[in-house]
């Protein structure tokens, strides 16, 4: 299924997507977006809904199983538009978004399908899930320009840290069980990186609700979907594990030029395995077991 506009699918969305969990992948190019969409399918979503530019290509079978919208990836609010939209057409269904070579791990997903996980999830009475951004990278940046290799991933695995997320309207005060995440190639780098986009912690996994609304920072309108956890006991995290920070660094001229490497003495191949994120604490599965 195909739509011409972000406005066309809109009409129909609340026909089509009657049934959760949805993906929503918003291609920026054509980097792994075929290795994208297999990833998210195979964790069992029931729809993924791929936003994206005219040109991409896609083979048939592949195509016949999303459902696909004609969107344009750099004019303003090309995420807020697509996921707000959605959230609206879709009210109470569990939604995903993620951009493509972008790749969703969660406790237990080699046998536990995301509808299990997300069921979990609701019986604890929450409305939202966190889900920190792990950059992976490409060893080797002479065979892999674009920072990109799925056979031969890296992560880091430490230097991660947390600070308190204050409220600026009430007088810097921290928020309650909110916090800002960093590490990986944003911190690493960045002096490559706008300090608005460091942060590595994203809502990624919410129910859609009416007047729900996503802003650009990747936070929400309703303080408790920001949160990482009850008040009571730590929940489920999740992890995406992502190369668009290493491609961005690798096609920015002012980056590009004066790094050689992403590896250092904290880098360690990536096994493509929810137990590796266990063991490095890049999430973890509160009570679910």
């Amino acid at each position: 299924m195909r739509f011409a506009s972000l406005d066309q699918y809109l009409q129909k969305a609340p026909e089509i997507l009657s049934k959760g969990p949805i993906c929503l992948m918003l291609a920026e190019d054509e980097t792994e977006v075929v290795a994208t969409i297999r990833h998210h399918l195979d964790l069992g979503f029931k729809h993924l809904v791929m936003f994206g530019a005219t040109d991409i290509a896609l083979p048939e079978a592949v195509e016949a199983k999303i459902i696909r919208v004609d969107h344009d990836m750099f004019r303003d609010n090309a995420l807020t538009d697509a996921v707000n939209g959605t959230i609206e057409a879709a009210a109470g269904q569990w939604l995903y978004y993620c951009y493509n070579a972008e790749f969703l791990f969660y406790p237990f997903c080699e046998n536990r399908a995301v509808g299990e996980m997300l069921a979990f999830h609701t019986e604890e009475r929450r409305e939202s899930m966190l889900t920190y951004v792990v950059d992976l990278y490409a060893s080797d940046l002479k065979n892999a320009r674009n920072g990109v290799s799925i056979e031969d991933a890296c992560l880091d695995k430490s230097g991660y840290y947390a600070l308190a997320r204050l409220d600026a309207a009430n007088h810097n005060h921290p928020f309650e069980r909110q916090l800002d995440f960093f590490g990986g190639l944003r911190w690493r780098f960045e002096e490559y990186i706008p300090q608005e986009r460091r942060r590595i912690d994203r809502i990624a996994i919410f129910r859609a609700a009416k007047g729900l609304r996503l802003r650009p920072d990747h936070t929400f309108n309703i303080d408790e979907y920001n949160t990482y956890a009850c008040p009571w006991h730590h929940n489920l995290t999740a992890a995406i594990c992502s190369f668009r920070t290493a491609k961005a660094l690798c096609r920015n001229p002012g980056s590009a030029s004066k790094i050689n490497t992403f590896t250092w003495y904290n880098s360690t191949p990536f096994t493509w395995h929810s137990q590796q994120l266990l063991d490095f604490g890049l999430m973890e599965p509160g009570q679910w077991f």
